[in-house]
């Protein structure tokens, strides 16, 4: 009976990871298809960070981080170059860990821990892009993406809260 068990939740979590790259991945493909008028360069939506959100309260980290690893790959190699995945990763891993944190410790709920993801993920775009230009001036863009990281980080938050509190009847039923 015990081997019935585990099959049955390595398969649903399989389907749940699947569901969420894929998720992650039509969402990074609708953001670069939206153009955002904002003349700041970097300023995005942020819509796959509410898969970061929903994955963080239903899979956890260890699966959010997964998730997020093979979305930053397969969306590089479709839309990108290794360029932009550099940038990516380093935005998503600085994002990721900082959520995470928040989250186990239980600094915010879930809007504040996407808030720290918006701003977090811009933090480290900008030290990739910092690093890779060896010039601190690409920081003159900070306040404004820090901006941009608070609202669209609230919205997500606020989004991926309502998605989790009606999802996670439906995962335990599983």
């Amino acid at each position: 009976m015990k081997r019935t068990t585990d099959a049955r939740h390595q398969a649903k979590n399989v389907a749940l990871y699947g569901l969420l790259v894929a998720l992650a991945f039509i969402f990074s493909y609708v953001e670069h298809m939206i153009p955002v008028p904002i003349p700041i360069p970097g300023v995005k939506l942020g819509l796959a960070n509410l898969v970061n959100v929903v994955g963080l309260y239903t899979v956890g980290p260890a699966g959010t981080a997964a998730v997020a690893v093979v979305r930053i790959v397969l969306v590089g190699f479709t839309f990108g170059n290794t360029s932009s995945m550099m940038y990516a990763m380093a935005g998503g891993v600085l994002s990721l860990a900082v959520m995470v944190l928040a989250y186990r410790f239980r600094w915010f709920g879930k809007t504040g821990v996407s808030i720290l993801g918006g701003v977090f993920h811009n933090i480290g775009q900008l030290s990739m892009a910092a690093f890779i230009t060896e010039t601190a001036g690409v920081f003159s863009y900070l306040p404004w993406l820090l901006v941009a990281g608070v609202v669209t980080g609230c919205v997500i938050g606020i989004l991926g809260g309502l998605v989790v509190e009606r999802i996670t009847p439906v995962i335990r039923r599983i």
